[in-house]
């Protein structure tokens, strides 16, 4: 293999990876803070307890989070350098504000919730954990209004003279805020985010409430009928956030639907396999036949399904729009360019542009891997529908009564959590692989952004090293996640504040 899909298969395996610790941070860190609001608005005990114990996972998921998140930028030096290059004035923008903003932001009040249980009022220490949340969100309005600028390139000129793109002053800074591809994309991705953290509350707890109801059968103490009052209440905390947020996905993921294809028609196209255009377009839930989707028989079809999604009662097919970009070049929906998709193919055609980008825009295929795009775009739809059948079921079964110890009831406490997470990576390869041929949508091909003075070989062993250290990172997550899950609620003592100032901190984990 070359260099280009090296990279890209480095970037991918770092991205996938770091991203399963992303969504459970974004929801950790504010449902914490809920179960600690209700410690401090009622006083009870077993609220502190399910506080210190989820703390606990997250701090943990967090910690890695952080490892796995580091090297993320270090490749736009390595591997692409090109691109950083070509457009690192803008996407290098919101990547600055992440980290001297949002990151610090939530390290900071972290540290503050960590060891500030002894130290601060309980008011104030309540308002540390909400403040890392909302760092957080913070941090991904920034990361994503980065990758929706990739998907959509909006606010942004081309320089001739540099030959590098450009923000378009103020407007176009803000401009990275408004793009409607973004204002889809962040509240699908927190919605999402919310059902991986509903998973994680509801899997753990349902799966105590279950082995602590066999041990109440086999005649424990009163001590551990608390705990099963304090799993079953967070059993149906988890449940109903995991189904709230999962309907909001469906709500958001309409709306990116409509927004990814008005920016790039042929990612949705190649998302439903559709090679020639049709009006009343339907949606196969299962296809089986040739992976390219120019042939197969389409088992389970819902008709106009797909120009609903779509927002169009027409929607093109990737034959035609491969035609029209060989005649017109890039187009969006409706057949415009974005400002900086303009002028770069403008300055192509003038010659002003490097000869590499020019003569990569007249290799490319424009039709991305279809079978990827198709297979993808439905298993992150059928693993969360899965997931919120499985918390609808959950609640169901404790209306009724008590769980007991069965080997459906751990799948389902496993599926929980992982069911969501599948269905966030899974979403995540469908955007970035169905975006391809291009690294920035219309401006810049992913074949040109990768380092010139990369070698295979190079890549080849960075690949090896992130990928065995990860690898070693994942056993020592699951390691102490399953650790501290299996040892359940800690024991917790009265939370007061010490007044002297040379009293070393305490560590409260």
């Amino acid at each position: 293999m070359d260099a280009v899909t090296l990279a890209r298969w480095q970037f991918g395996i770092t991205t996938v990876y770091h991203y399963l610790f992303v969504p459970i941070t974004i929801a950790m860190s504010m449902l914490v803070a809920i179960l600690q609001t209700v410690w401090v608005k009622t006083g009870k005990d077993r609220f502190l307890q399910l506080t210190k114990f989820f703390g606990k996972l997250f701090l943990i998921n967090f910690a890695l989070g952080i490892v796995t998140g580091i090297v993320q930028e270090f490749q736009f030096g390595m591997n692409w350098s090109e691109y950083s290059r070509f457009v690192g004035d803008i996407f290098g923008a919101p990547l600055a504000l992440e980290a001297l903003l949002a990151f610090f932001l939530e390290s900071t009040f972290i540290g503050l919730w960590i060891f500030g249980w002894d130290r601060l009022p309980k008011k104030v220490h309540l308002a540390t954990i909400y403040a890392a949340a909302f760092g957080t969100m913070l941090s991904a309005v920034f990361i994503l209004a980065a990758n929706s600028w990739m998907q959509n390139p909006v606010g942004s000129v081309f320089n001739v003279e540099t030959g590098r793109a450009e923000i378009d002053g103020v407007s176009g800074f803000l401009a990275l805020f408004s793009n409607p591809v973004f204002l889809a994309t962040f509240p699908h991705t927190i919605a999402a985010a919310y059902m991986v953290g509903g998973g994680v509350v509801a899997g753990v707890s349902f799966w105590h409430l279950a082995r602590l109801n066999k041990q109440i059968a086999d005649g424990v103490t009163t001590d551990e009928e608390n705990h099963v009052a304090s799993w079953r209440w967070a059993s149906k905390l988890g449940a109903w956030v995991l189904l709230i947020s999962g309907l909001f996905v469906v709500i958001t993921g309409d709306m990116q639907s409509k927004a990814m294809t008005e920016a790039q028609p042929m990612k949705m196209a190649a998302a439903e396999g559709l090679f020639d255009t049709e009006t009343n377009a339907s949606f196969s839930v299962l296809t089986i036949g040739a992976l390219d989707g120019r042939s197969g028989v389409h088992l389970i079809r819902v008709p106009g399904l797909l120009s609903i999604l779509a927002g169009h009662d027409t929607v093109q097919g990737i034959n035609d729009l491969e035609e029209q970009y060989r005649t017109e070049g890039f187009r969006m929906n409706d057949g415009s360019q974005q400002a900086l998709q303009a002028a770069v193919a403008a300055a192509i055609e003038r010659g002003e542009i490097s000869p590499e980008i020019q003569r990569s825009f007249m290799d490319l295929d424009p039709v991305p891997n279809v079978a990827i795009s198709y297979w993808t775009f439905r298993l992150m739809m059928g693993a969360g529908f899965a997931a919120m059948g499985i918390a609808a079921v959950m609640l169901l079964w404790l209306r009724k009564g008590s769980p007991k110890p069965a080997w459906w009831l751990t799948l389902g406490a496993w599926g929980l959590p992982l069911l969501p997470l599948a269905g966030n990576a899974f979403g995540w390869i469908f955007t970035e692989m169905g975006r391809q041929p291009w690294i920035v949508a219309g401006v810049l091909p992913t074949a040109t952004a990768v380092s010139p003075t990369v070698s295979p070989s190079a890549v080849i062993f960075s690949m090896v090293v992130y990928t065995l250290l990860y690898g070693g990172l994942a056993v020592l997550e699951l390691w102490l996640f399953l650790k501290y899950t299996k040892a359940g609620l800690p024991e917790v003592q009265k939370v007061e504040v010490v007044d002297d100032p040379d009293q070393p901190m305490s560590f409260a984990y």
